[in-house]
């Protein structure tokens, strides 16, 4: 057994000391076989957060099956395609391609049965050795963008200027926007709430914890983790039956008091009303009756303006003493032209 191993550390070493021309050569070679291994779809992997910093990673136990099941990505290594799974792995290792880690938790949290199998947070592991034992293993080059994630960063800019100009949309965009979104948020509202029913009959029932998807509100998911509809074992205690009767009760009284409470015909058709206005508002709005508002407004304001200032002279004329001695003396004239000729 002591032989065999020795064995293996022999290759491994003889694998890292070459010279420095074919040094570089097998770097490349184990670098383009991670790369090949990494996007590989056959290696079950997780996104886990190490040292303040998401990585991707895999079990030990997996990457030996992966290699079993294709052993036709070792022609990549060429001429140490022979080499076994371990003196692959410390290989990776020691070119800093990989690193081993170790599950931060390791005390079985209350209420579960077991460890988690993809914990969500990890640690260096001190000794950078492979093992299938429990083993994860990290990937640390940075794997190359596909085209469609770098088209799609392009795109936020484009997206947020499209978002901000939607007053100006002609009507029908409007309304198909508006529709669209009403739908994808009635989607995702129904699925939400179909699920925690599902749930919550399942366990009060039966004692079992059934969420279909599962990942659907998850942080770290990657695109095809957060569609999955089975849902996961359950790993968890059953729970107490004291426990689903009080929570089952609480449930009732609770849908009682919202059906009580609940807002009458008259108040739905009000919070319509008014929904139904803002609405349409947003919809009806358009620049050119902003433009043609702002002039009505303006002129209106230059109308109210020359009426202020008619009115304000003439009662400043009748108020002011030059005025009134003016106003005086013409009626003093008056009336002596009326006396002579009386006279």
């Amino acid at each position: 057994m002591k032989k065999a191993g020795a064995d293996k550390k022999s290759r491994a070493r003889r694998s890292s000391d070459t010279p420095p021309t074919k040094q570089a050569n097998k770097k490349d070679i184990f670098q383009l076989f991670a790369e090949k291994v990494r996007d590989h779809k056959g290696l079950v992997s997780r996104w886990a957060v190490l040292q303040e910093t998401r990585v991707e990673y895999f079990r030990g136990k997996d990457f030996v099956s992966f290699l079993r099941n294709h052993p036709e990505l070792k022609d990549i290594l060429e001429s140490d395609r022979h080499l076994e799974v371990e003196d692959i792995v410390n290989v990776l290792l020691s070119k800093n391609l990989l690193v081993r880690c170790d599950r931060v938790v390791k005390t079985v949290r209350p209420g579960k049965r077991k460890l988690s199998t993809w914990p969500a947070h990890l640690e260096i592991y001190p000794e950078q050795e492979f093992s299938d034992n429990d083993a994860f293993f990290a990937w640390t080059f940075v794997n190359k963008r596909p085209l469609w994630q770098t088209l799609l960063s392009l795109s936020w800019p484009v997206l947020t200027l499209a978002i901000c100009l939607f007053p100006v949309y002609p009507h029908q965009a409007k309304l198909l926007i508006l529709y669209s979104c009403a739908g994808i948020l009635l989607l995702i509202l129904s699925l939400l709430l179909v699920r925690a029913l599902i749930f919550g009959v399942s366990w009060t029932l039966l004692g079992k914890r059934i969420w279909i998807f599962p990942n659907i509100l998850a942080e770290e998911a990657t695109l095809r983790e957060l569609f999955r509809f089975w849902p996961q074992k359950d790993e968890e205690e059953k729970p107490k039956l004291t426990a689903r009767i009080f929570y089952a009760i609480v449930a009732v009284l609770a849908i009682l008091l919202l059906r009580h409470h609940a807002p009458d015909e008259a108040a739905r058709a009000r919070y319509q009303k008014r929904v139904s206005n803002i609405i349409d508002d947003v919809l009806e709005w358009d620049p050119r009756l902003a433009l043609s508002g702002m002039m009505d407004s303006m002129q209106s304001d230059v109308n109210v303006t020359e009426t202020d200032d008619n009115s304000g002279g003439g009662s400043e004329k009748a108020a002011s003493p030059d005025y009134v001695e003016h106003e005086h003396d013409e009626s003093s004239t008056d009336d002596k032209d009326l006396y002579n000729d009386n006279i």
